[in-house]
């Protein structure tokens, strides 16, 4: 029986040894007709991973950046007061280091552009989002990110600079949202320098500055009526070569609007085990503009309700309550409606809730009110085990059938 022991053993070892020879193989094989049609990998980093945000120049594109995007949430009332809050992002991603299994994701494109867009209706509790991949390819969008200047466009999707204004444009279907947004205070540098340099892990960082308020002025047009819309909104911007730990599963990210003027950002990383991450930060902007580095222990994200997706079966937390005690800042966090989960996995692979909430509660002893919006991402884990056709497919039947009707 031993001998058996010993034999099996050794023909299951010698079998792993050839599948991993085989494996290996077709991996350079894969690499080399990778680097043929797409060039060599590069390692997207240099001298200038950890340097300041660099304004006007860092609203533009970068071509060495792995990851970056261009995030804008809102709160908006039409003329007839309806009130809403919208969502529009665009990521680019260089794709030299990403792989699914033995495949060089950069096969399929580098960089890809990605774009989510969703409208939370409050008046008639409704949720919609639309989402974008594009590679340039015969059937995608055509999408660009210019590294001279601000101008991002995707399809009929765009985001542009026109003197100190940002232009949105969107669509949903035959939903178009039109908007022009204004800063109303100064840029704020995040990080815990104020720099713009913002730490994920023991040396790893990002670049990233808000636009905590801009006034909005646009026009929602929806079955061939137009309606006039005004509001508050808010900008992220990020980018940069960081790679989190494996450990890392996900974070909670809140943006604040007060109506006494204050803002509040604050996110937390989360481990594996459900704890937070020292590199969990935030940041407090005064009515005039002056800006507070929040570190972790400045401030406590408690969950006071939980919601779950009828349709990923994740379970998010729902309803929140923010204290930030050197600040004397106290608030409830409240979601407009429950379900604002997102579903990318055929753009930027993960299923994520963002939403519009409304806020309260007490700052320095004052009674406040205001808006927030709301980032939940990790709580569904299908993207642990990414599915390369639906990644490919996502949206293969739009973009051939806008191909070929127009």
């Amino acid at each position: 029986m031993l001998l058996k022991i010993v034999i099996a053993r050794g023909m299951s070892s010698t079998f792993d040894e050839i599948l991993n020879g085989f494996e290996k193989a077709a991996s350079d094989t894969i690499e080399s007709v990778t680097d043929l049609f797409r060039g060599e990998a590069e390692t997207l980093r240099d001298e200038t991973v950890f340097d300041p945000v660099s304004l006007p120049r860092d609203l533009a594109a970068h071509k060495n950046a792995q990851t970056e995007w261009w995030y804008y949430t809102g709160h908006a009332e039409t003329a007839d007061g309806r009130e809403f809050g919208f969502e529009l992002v665009f990521f680019k991603r260089r794709t030299d280091l990403d792989k699914f299994s033995i495949v060089p994701l950069r096969l399929f494109g580098n960089p890809l552009y990605f774009a989510h867009f969703a409208i939370t209706d409050h008046s008639n509790k409704a949720f919609r989002y639309a989402h974008r991949k594009s590679a340039n390819g015969p059937f995608d969008h055509p999408a660009s990110a210019n590294e001279s200047h601000f101008h991002l466009r995707f399809g009929d999707w765009s985001i542009r600079e026109a003197g100190k204004a940002h232009m949105l444009r969107a669509t949903i279907d035959d939903t178009v949202f039109e908007a022009t947004l204004t800063p109303s205070k100064n840029v704020v540098l995040n990080g815990r320098d104020r720099d713009g340099v913002s730490y994920k892990d023991e040396g790893e960082a990002s670049r990233y500055f808000s636009y905590t308020r801009m006034a909005i002025e646009g026009d929602l047009s929806e079955e061939g009526k137009t309606s006039h819309f005004t509001g508050s909104a808010w900008m992220d911007r990020e980018f940069g070569t960081w790679t989190p730990t494996e450990n890392q599963k996900g974070w909670d990210w809140f943006s604040v609007q007060l109506d006494n003027g204050y803002e509040l950002m604050c996110y937390q990383l989360r481990n594996a085990e459900g704890g937070v991450s020292p590199f969990s930060c935030g940041m407090f902007v005064d009515e005039f503009g002056n800006s507070t580095y929040l570190s972790n222990s400045d401030f406590t994200i408690e969950a006071t309700g939980r919601w779950t997706s009828p349709r990923s079966d994740a379970e998010y937390p729902s309803g929140w309550k923010l204290s930030v005690p050197k600040i004397a800042l106290d608030l409830s966090v409240t979601p407009v409606i429950e379900d604002q989960e997102l579903d990318t996995r055929g753009t930027t692979m993960i299923v994520y809730w963002e939403g519009a909430c409304r806020a309260g509660g007490t700052a320095a002893g004052n009674e406040v009110t205001g808006r927030a919006y709301v980032e939940l991402v990790g709580y569904d884990r299908s993207h642990d085990q990414p599915n390369l056709a639906h990644f490919l497919l996502g949206n293969t039947f739009e973009s051939v059938t806008k191909w070929i009707f127009g």
